[in-house]
């Protein structure tokens, strides 16, 4: 049994660099989240069109993540 250690290579930097974008991708949709003014309400929150676009920016962040996750379900789960 012989390895291909330049494709194994590949893989886990592929894969640890999807994660670091995937925790990026969640973690700026949260901050957006919370400008948007849902949860917690916070002094500096802005008020009319930009509380629009910071949800708008946090769905469009969590579906990314969660197109990722599903795809990565679908790669794995045998259909």
């Amino acid at each position: 049994m012989d390895i291909d250690w330049g494709t194994l290579a590949g893989v886990s930097g592929v894969s640890l660099g999807i994660t670091v974008v995937v925790v990026v991708m969640f973690s700026l949709g949260l901050a957006a989240w919370a400008r948007a003014g849902h949860g917690e309400p916070a002094p500096d929150v802005p008020r009319g069109r930009h509380r629009k676009v910071a949800a708008v920016a946090a769905v469009l962040c969590f579906a990314a993540c969660l197109s990722v996750a599903a795809y990565g379900i679908d790669l794995i789960v045998p259909s």
